[in-house]
């Protein structure tokens, strides 16, 4: 006869090292019991540790401060650059009030580039320098004080021979295309005008609306312009309301050297009407113009 406890023995299945679920071993040692929990009392010396935390928080925040400040100048000087239109010599593409964004990339970079008061150490070349298309919406420096911001529209390319002529383009002795798609009435510093809008067509088959007053004008007739190496003409689409190539450096834009150019208009972020203030956000909401937000420029 087998012993009762030997028994017990053979007939006992062996236990399984893991569960089927497939979580952690058993464990067939006798459960511990936690001894007293340990706390530790502060002696007198140990100090004060409410300095050095506030002394790291502002560590921490200079630090996001710092990285940020320059991402914002990296950003500034080689990607994008904000513009606010300040006039009317863009209509009716760009109204007086458009907050426009301009990529650095797209000519590369001159010492004009960085949008900051201190021009880039590069000297008078371009670095990674690309010729704008005819047709493309500018910002250049000045080239009468290399300081100023204008914006105007490439009509003339290195070579070209430009040319109005009772009030119409004329590029290499050809006439631009132009035709007429609405007529009106605009109001200005000499009060109500006749305002008449065209779409005209570039050599290459650019096209975008133009704006003029009609024949008559003071730049609706001019001498030929050569465009030589290096330079460009440029104009804006309010014709008859704009200081551009057609009026020589020393009161105007003239020809502006490729070195001058900042960027290339892309886009309208946003838009106010003439009358918004910073430091009135009333203003703001009472002048907004929402249906020109991220309009892509011709």
């Amino acid at each position: 006869m087998i012993p009762a406890t030997a028994a017990a023995t053979a007939v006992e299945a062996p236990r399984p090292i893991w569960s089927d679920a497939g979580d952690a071993p058993f464990d067939d040692r006798k459960e511990k019991v936690p001894g007293p929990a340990r706390v530790r009392v502060k002696d007198d010396d140990d100090g004060d540790d409410s300095g050095a935390s506030a002394a790291s928080e502002t560590l921490e925040i200079v630090k996001t401060i710092v990285v940020a400040l320059a991402i914002a100048f990296v950003l500034r000087v080689l990607l994008f650059q904000p513009f606010t239109i300040p006039s009317a010599s863009m209509e009716p593409n760009l109204l007086e009030g458009d907050y426009i964004v301009v990529s650095k990339w797209a000519y590369g970079y001159s010492k004009f580039s960085s949008g900051l008061p201190v021009n880039l150490p590069l000297g008078e070349d371009r670095v990674f320098g690309r010729a704008p298309a005819r047709g493309d919406v500018v910002v250049f420096k000045l080239p009468r004080d290399d300081k100023t911001d204008y914006i105007k529209r490439v009509i003339g390319l290195p070579g070209d021979r430009i040319q109005m002529i009772n009030n119409v383009l004329h590029i290499n002795g050809a006439p631009v295309e132009d035709v007429v798609v609405s007529r009106g009435e605009i109001a200005d510093v000499f009060g109500p005008r006749a305002m008449t809008q065209s779409r005209e067509t570039l050599p290459g088959g650019r096209t975008f609306t133009i704006q003029d007053f009609g024949p008559g004008g003071d730049l609706d007739d001019t001498p030929v312009y050569e465009v030589p190496v290096g330079h460009y003409f440029m104009m804006g689409d309010n014709r008859d309301n704009s200081i551009d190539s057609r009026v020589e450096q020393s009161s105007g834009v003239g020809l502006v050297p490729d070195e001058n150019l900042v960027g290339k208009a892309e886009i309208i972020m946003f838009s106010w009407e003439p009358g918004a203030s910073l430091f009135n956000p009333v203003s703001w909401f009472a002048n907004i113009r929402p249906s020109r937000f991220f309009r892509v420029l011709d």
